[in-house]
Parts: C-alpha cells; sequence; structure tokens
C-alpha cells in the first residue's frame, strides 16, 4: 500500500508517517521505481502500535524499543528478554490509562458542574 493508504487506514497524516519513517520507527518496506513508499500489512500493524502508544505519552524511543521487543518474540517466542519488556510495556501502558481514565471522570465531573450553574 502507498502512504495514502496507510493515512487511511491509521487516521494519521502523511506527514506523521513521514515522520515515523525519517526516524526509524517505521521505515517502508521497500520504495518504487519512482520513489514512492510502499507498505505491506505488517508495516500497517506496527504503524497502530505506534499510534495507540501515542496518546499514553510514550516517547519515540520507546516506542521503537518496544516494537524492537515484539520483533524479537515474534522471531524468538522463548526470549525472555524481550518478554519481560513487553511485561513492563503492559504495566506502564495500564498505569498511563489509569491516569487519563482519572482525567476523564474529572472531565465529566467538571462539565456536569457547569451545566447546573
Amino acid at each position: 500500500m502507498h502512504i495514502g493508504d496507510m493515512v487511511e487506514a491509521t487516521g494519521l497524516s502523511h506527514r506523521t508517517i513521514r515522520h515515523y519513517d525519517e526516524v526509524g520507527l517505521l521505515p517502508a518496506s521497500t520504495r518504487s521505481e519512482g520513489g514512492f513508499r510502499i507498505y505491506r500489512d505488517s508495516d500497517l500493524q506496527r504503524m497502530l502500535v505506534i499510534r495507540s502508544m501515542k496518546p499514553l505519552g510514550f516517547s519515540l524511543e520507546e516506542m521503537g524499543e518496544l516494537l524492537d521487543a515484539v520483533d524479537a518474540l515474534a522471531g524468538n517466542p522463548q526470549d525472555t528478554a524481550a518478554r519481560a519488556k513487553l511485561d513492563d510495556y503492559i504495566q506502564r501502558a495500564s498505569a498511563k490509562r489509569g491516569k487519563l481514565e482519572l482525567n476523564l471522570q474529572r472531565a465529566d465531573s467538571f462539565i456536569a458542574d457547569l451545566r447546573t450553574k
């Protein structure tokens, strides 16, 4: 698929996808003769992981670290270091989600308070 297809499938902008390519998080699988980025379904799956990490506040470095662990486990499901890294990210993502949930509850309460004024 071309970058426009990735934009449509992920809801991210061309600029964001190009940025992830430039920083090495999601290099295009290949390029056409004209130099256009060409992505595979596996690239789309990686982009969806990246997109999910973004609102949780993970840095680009952390995103790369998690993707490396996922890749390592795909190649060797017995990789204990990669499994430990993945488990760490599960815990961290859960904690970040909890903070977001609390903030949403507070926002809902604030909105309800405003409506009573």
